[in-house]
């Protein structure tokens, strides 16, 4: 039986690293999304950027300094709803950071599918609501997702990504550490998976317009369901529990059976009086 639970065991421990919402496939998926709605919003939202917020910024203030209220309207927008999408990933984690039916994550995506999908109903004529959803949905992602394998990682941008690439980069050609090198260039994957996830957003934004955005619905739903095997996670977490305390308790019984053998053997040898 013990036998049987510790292969069980063993198994699961094999298949399973943490949670979901860090791992490889939904980093991937976050990543294509986030490059994608970039090359959207700039393509044909106005030339806005959706999630590099420095640039609609330095925008900002030129648009700013020319006195052009219109052009600078058009970017303040999407940065006061960045920062209104950051603070409810918040209220999403503060409220049902601790539901057991289903990860807060999860509903984060949601609500991302959800804005998304509205975005993409808008015309062209109507960039700066469409702008407000989109960067409202990553401000989002960008919070509520922040470690893939256990790396901090932003699946909206590159500009931290690249930092951190080449940091571990230049600490492994003194190091000559592979787990350092093994990072560094998963760093380099997802900046090269984000340009991938442009690419394919500009392509395909010229082709069908403003309904493009729709196929980061997509991928997020595939990322949300995904995320349910955190269920499993859970069961391994648990299991792992029960194994730790079936080998301590194994190991104080054949103590005390050795203790046992020890005091029958002085006892028969007079060693210790009855």
């Amino acid at each position: 039986m013990q036998q049987r639970g510790t292969k069980e065991f063993i198994e699961m421990k094999r298949s399973y690293h943490g949670q979901m919402s860090e791992s490889f496939v939904v980093g991937i998926l976050l990543c294509l999304c986030g490059g994608f709605q970039d090359a959207y919003t700039y393509v044909c939202r106005d030339k806005v950027f959706a999630n590099a917020q420095t640039g609609n910024i330095v925008l900002l203030g030129n648009h700013l300094a020319q006195m052009d209220w219109s052009g600078a309207v058009r970017y303040a927008v999407p940065i006061l709803a960045f920062t209104a999408g950051i603070f409810v990933a918040q209220k999403v984690h503060s409220h049902f950071g601790r539901s057991e039916k289903i990860h807060w994550r999860q509903l984060v995506l949601l609500l991302e599918i959800v804005v998304l999908f509205a975005a993409g109903f808008f015309p062209t004529g109507m960039s700066l609501p469409a702008n407000a959803l989109i960067s409202f949905s990553c401000a989002m992602q960008v919070d509520s997702f922040r470690k893939i394998r256990g790396n901090a990682m932003a699946t909206t941008m590159c500009i931290g990504n690249l930092r951190s690439a080449t940091d571990l980069w230049c600490a492994y050609t003194e190091t000559k550490d592979k787990k350092i090198r093994q990072r560094s260039l998963q760093y380099y994957s997802f900046i090269l998976v984000f340009a991938i996830g442009a690419t394919l957003g500009g392509i395909v934004t010229d082709a069908v317009g403003v309904h493009a955005v729709w196929i980061c619905c997509i991928g997020l739903l595939i990322s949300f369901l995904i995320m349910f095997i955190q269920e499993e996670v859970r069961d391994f977490e648990k299991l792992e529990a029960d194994q730790k305390l079936q080998l301590e308790l194994g190991t104080l019984a054949d103590e005390l059976k050795d203790i046992g053998r020890e005091i029958k053997r002085c006892l028969g040898s007079g060693k210790i009086e009855k």
